[in-house]
């Protein structure tokens, strides 16, 4: 059964996309909005989180809570080579750093072993959309470094195994200010490493994108041979 919050986020949810209350609207007060739900200000305030992790409204300190422009969806599609969405503004940083930590235990490589950093931000006009990290051993990065035109940097030599792990966590202080994200807003955080026909990584990826417009999509085959097999 719905509870107070409930009711009260769906319809300023309805309100919202409506059009009833407009984009760059300034809500009214969590005072008067208690006093018109007939509730307490912290069942206002429950709503208003549920709404905030949406990409609804945003809140901002000593101002108030505003409605948010339509966010462009961010969609990542598992199990294949990642793609540039179009109409994003992508722009690569190129850094050679030495493995360290958790970069040698994905990669499988000692410490210290040479590698090279792809630092992806794409951009939906001024505003952030997503951020990537990708790791590279040094042998194998490309001589054309990638750019906007070229990324994202896919191995070209096959693969035989592409593993990808997802969860939802608070983002890093430095993911926050990148993406320009609330530091309590959750991140679907991905890593991703790819493997060669002889086992060894040619790449990770971790990447970032802000739980209040991302989803995964994974979309399983089977074809009339592999039915038949199990047969």
């Amino acid at each position: 059964m719905p509870t107070l919050r409930d009711i009260i986020a769906e319809d300023l949810r309805t309100q919202i996309t409506t059009g009833h209350l407009k984009p760059g609207s300034r809500l009214p007060s969590e005072p008067k909005l208690a006093t018109h739900y007939k509730v307490s200000t912290p069942t206002i305030r429950q709503a208003l989180a549920l709404l905030q992790a949406e990409g609804l409204i945003e809140k901002t300190h000593g101002k108030g809570n505003f409605v948010r422009p339509p966010l462009r969806r961010i969609t990542y599609l598992g199990g294949g080579p990642t793609l540039p969405t179009p109409g994003l503004q992508i722009s690569v940083r190129t850094t050679k750093i030495r493995a360290r930590g958790h970069l040698s235990v994905l990669l499988r490589v000692p410490a210290g072993s040479p590698l090279t950093e792809f630092q992806c931000l794409s951009h939906d006009g001024t505003s952030p959309h997503s951020l990537s990290r990708v790791y590279i051993p040094r042998d194998l990065t490309p001589t054309v470094i990638p750019d906007e035109s070229t990324w994202p940097t896919t191995s070209a030599m096959p693969l035989a195994e592409v593993e990808e792990r997802l969860c939802a966590r608070l983002p890093t202080p430095v993911e926050a200010a990148t993406l320009r994200i609330n530091p309590t807003l959750a991140v679907l955080a991905i890593t991703r490493v790819a493997t060669d026909t002889a086992g060894r990584v040619v790449e990770a990826a971790l990447l970032a994108l802000p739980g209040d417009r991302a989803e995964a999509v994974f979309t399983t085959h089977h074809t009339s041979e592999g039915r038949k097999a199990e047969g």
